[in-house]
């Protein structure tokens, strides 16, 4: 009896790959390169992987989750530490780099804001940070609520960036201030010009510089 087109062909479909977590997540990170994170539901990558929704999340919890580790397969494309400069150049350049690959991923950076990787890439991040935060003797505590902190604003610095509309509201924020009556916002109108003063490069560098130097000095309450 010969087989009917449709039987055959499945016969002939090459087998799938079998899931797995490091796949998924793979699979994760290519549609949102190509097509946002938006794109990156269960649903799309379920179709990209040509399998059923359900069947993904014996590997991934929720939606939450896997943008997380995509997140931290991301930071896995920071490279160590410098080995040039004194502590405080090197974790700089460490921050910058992770808030540059947030830039590239405007999406993302949004959702890094509430995402809890835990993956090795984001365990070395916080590692490094650690290591450079002690080669500059900073007490063990302040370092590790130092860490959080730097963390948020490198985050936060590119969330802030992420969005259509951003800068149309920047524009929008300029021109308010410019506009600002002297006499109803005195101070406002006295410094205008230094708030809007500064390419984004100068004002990054200054605030970790600030926040790093508030973390060195402030002890952390009992």
């Amino acid at each position: 009896m010969t087989a009917s087109p449709s039987s055959r062909s499945r016969r002939e479909r090459p087998a799938k790959p079998a899931l797995t977590r490091e796949g998924i997540v793979a699979a994760a990170v290519a549609i949102l390169r190509a097509e946002g994170l938006r794109k990156v539901t269960m649903r799309r990558l379920a179709q990209e992987l040509d399998t059923g929704p359900a069947s993904l999340y014996v590997y991934v919890r929720n939606t939450d989750e896997l943008h997380a580790a995509v997140l931290d397969e991301l930071l896995g494309t920071i490279g160590p530490a410098p080995v040039e400069g004194d502590w405080r150049e090197r974790l700089e350049k460490v921050l910058t780099a992770y808030t540059l690959m947030l830039l590239e991923h405007p999406s993302l950076a949004r959702s890094a804001l509430t995402a809890w990787p835990s993956g090795p890439h984001y365990l070395r991040l916080i590692e490094t940070l650690l290591e450079l935060l002690r080669a500059g003797g900073v007490p063990h505590a302040q370092a590790a609520w130092g860490v959080d902190l730097l963390l948020q604003h490198a985050t936060a610095t590119a969330a802030e960036h992420a969005g259509e509309t951003s800068a149309e509201d920047r524009r929008g924020l300029s021109h308010a201030l410019r506009e600002a009556p002297a006499g109803t916002y005195p101070r406002i109108a006295e410094h205008t010009d230094a708030l809007l003063s500064g390419a984004p490069e100068a004002r990054l560098s200054w605030t970790f510089q600030t926040l790093v130097n508030g973390i060195e000095r402030t002890a952390v309450p009992d």
